[in-house]
């Protein structure tokens, strides 16, 4: 019996079109409500951006890809920034080399080095303001629990081993690469809200599109790729339902008769 179900955001519990969670997936959300079936959020998102889901009154929120593990009463359940070192060696290298596009994310604060016009396109697809941009000579290192580091996926691996060897990336996206500590994922943020609310994982349901979604849907007892999710997404899931936009989410509870 699913007593859990866990939601990425964009292209998941938000359509990329209108910005909106479509009508079918509200509905879906209210009936687990009522039959008193955990809804939590697990997404890359900073903590302080997920205004315009909050009404749905979630049990809890999975941020910054399982660094940053919240209830819907603000107890914070987990927490774990990246190595400072690594980003003190991202802004040495942004400051003495070609500009790098990176954005830095704490509990309070998101600020974004050299905006391009890509990446203000970005933040127009997730209906997001562009985060400001700051001197960062006092910056706080030792607080930042996410990074997105605005580079092309084949430059990927090479920028990871030399300039941030103990953190990870994950995408959903060729424009940027989501940056954690190394061993961090929505996985673990399962992990946190299992033993929180004192479930087994036979017990859960997670529902993603993209890269930094795969270690939740392999994690999960059903793992459900979205119809517009990303092919290595798919290949991993249990089950691949529709489009966010046609009604994906209530298509799978459905079709293993949870609601």
């Amino acid at each position: 019996m699913i007593k859990a179900v866990f939601f990425d955001i964009d292209g998941t519990l938000l359509s990329f079109k209108t910005h909106l969670v479509p009508e079918s997936t509200e509905k879906a959300i209210r009936e687990l409500q009522s039959r008193g079936i955990k809804v939590i959020i697990s997404t890359g998102r900073s903590i302080n951006s997920l205004d315009h889901i909050r009404y749905l009154n979630f049990d809890g929120f999975i941020t910054f890809n399982g660094g940053y593990c919240v209830t819907k009463d603000d107890e914070v359940l987990f927490r774990k920034p990246i190595p400072q070192e690594d980003i003190e060696s991202l802004l040495n290298y942004a400051m003495n080399n070609e500009p790098v596009s990176f954005s830095l994310m704490s509990e309070n604060e998101i600020s974004i080095f050299h905006v391009t016009p890509d990446i203000q396109k970005m933040y127009d697809q997730l209906n997001l303001p562009v985060p400001m941009q700051r001197n960062y000579d006092n910056f706080d290192k030792a607080t930042v629990l996410q990074t997105n580091i605005f580079i092309q996926p084949e430059a990927e691996e090479d920028f990871m081993r030399t300039i941030m060897p103990n953190s990870i990336a994950s995408r959903w996206t060729p424009l940027f690469a989501d940056v954690n500590p190394v061993g961090q994922s929505k996985k673990v943020g399962i992990d946190v809200f299992v033993q929180h609310f004192g479930l087994e994982l036979h017990e859960t349901m997670s529902f993603g599109d993209g890269g930094n979604d795969i270690t939740m849907l392999a994690h999960t007892h059903i793992g459900v790729a979205m119809g517009n999710a990303n092919p290595e997404v798919k290949a991993i899931a249990d089950y691949i339902t529709d489009d966010v936009d046609n009604n994906g989410i209530w298509n799978a509870l459905k079709h293993y008769e949870i609601i």
